[in-house]
């Protein structure tokens, strides 16, 4: 398998820290990873934007979901500070497709936005 691009393997990197439960209870550390419009559509439904997202990642009584493992994480550039990525994740058993897009800032790749979607297994499903 070929290395991805630099822009692609710079979001990638920012999605894996993302996953991190270390960074997700650390307000400058998110702060630093989303784009000052971020926007995200939860597995809930709910839409989030990035003060809210941020309390509530840190909010020491806010559930924790566990440890997220992510597969199949693919990247296409598309345009010179536009990355799209998607990937699946699974969180005690809870399993979601997901989507962001990272902008290239001044201060470097920064998400934009994201969307998860849970899923079952599908007999059906591209591999």
């Amino acid at each position: 398998m070929t290395e991805p691009e630099p822009a692609v393997a710079a979001a990638i990197e920012g999605e894996l820290r993302l996953l991190d439960p270390v960074v997700r209870t650390s307000a400058d550390q998110l702060a630093a990873l989303l784009h000052p419009d971020f926007r995200e559509i939860g597995t809930s439904g709910r839409l989030w934007e990035r003060d809210s997202i941020i309390a509530m990642l840190t909010d020491p009584g806010a559930p924790r979901p566990g440890p997220l493992t992510a597969s199949r994480m693919r990247g296409d550039r598309l345009a010179s500070d536009l990355v799209h990525l998607t990937f699946d994740t699974e969180s005690r058993g809870l399993r979601s497709h997901r989507s962001s897009l990272w902008r290239l800032t001044a201060q470097g790749w920064r998400l934009y936005f994201h969307q998860a979607t849970p899923f079952i297994d599908d007999p059906f499903a591209e591999a």
